[in-house]
């Protein structure tokens, strides 16, 4: 049995969807899901299901040990960011190599970087006049958005797109293609 981690810091409708996708699976299990902000909608999704969560301290993190014992403990084979904020410190992406992924709700390297995530991501988007748009799937490294890409999926952006209708048409792009993403990766472990 493969077990992945989910870091995710807001809502969560990309780990819902994971676990949804995962939760009749013989051979991979979603076993953790990794919080840094308490309350987030994320944490109730994980009690929901049924699935222990670790709600992580920025010092630590940091600073300190990553928090490598408890994945250790909790036997994390993979990481999933989905909507995780925060940048993967460097003793995480060491222990676990090319066994961290991330979303991007853009076609990188356009858009990506420090500071653009969800709205931010879509209003350049749209104040740059693109005339498309899509997802990244790509593997973490030290850099934010710069790991090696996995997969890309494009949606058109209309003249009447607006930052929210363009953030529907991505999340669409998540639901339907993060979670096939995430086992086809799993099955070449």
């Amino acid at each position: 049995m493969i077990k992945i981690a989910i870091f995710a810091s807001g809502a969560g409708s990309n780990a819902a969807n994971i676990i949804k996708h995962f939760q009749k699976s013989a051979t991979v299990s979603v076993a953790l899901i990794v919080c840094n902000k308490p309350g987030a909608g994320v944490l109730q999704i994980a009690a929901d299901n049924r699935i222990p969560t670790l709600l992580i301290d920025k010092e630590r993190f940091f600073k300190g040990d990553a928090y490598l014992p408890d994945l250790k403990i909790a036997g994390i084979d993979f990481i999933v960011l989905a909507g995780f904020l925060w940048k993967v410190p460097d003793a995480l992406i060491a222990a676990y190599p090319n066994k961290i992924i991330n979303i991007h709700p853009a076609l990188l390297p356009k858009y990506g970087g420090k500071g653009m995530f969800g709205a931010k991501v879509h209003e350049a988007v749209i104040a740059a006049g693109e005339k498309e748009s899509g997802i990244t799937i790509h593997f973490v490294n030290e850099h934010y958005d710069e790991g090696a890409p996995i997969f890309q999926a494009v949606c058109s952006i209309d003249q009447n797109d607006s930052p929210d209708s363009l953030a529907k048409k991505i999340h669409e792009l998540e639901y339907a293609h993060f979670p096939l993403q995430i086992e086809q990766l799993l099955n070449k472990l």
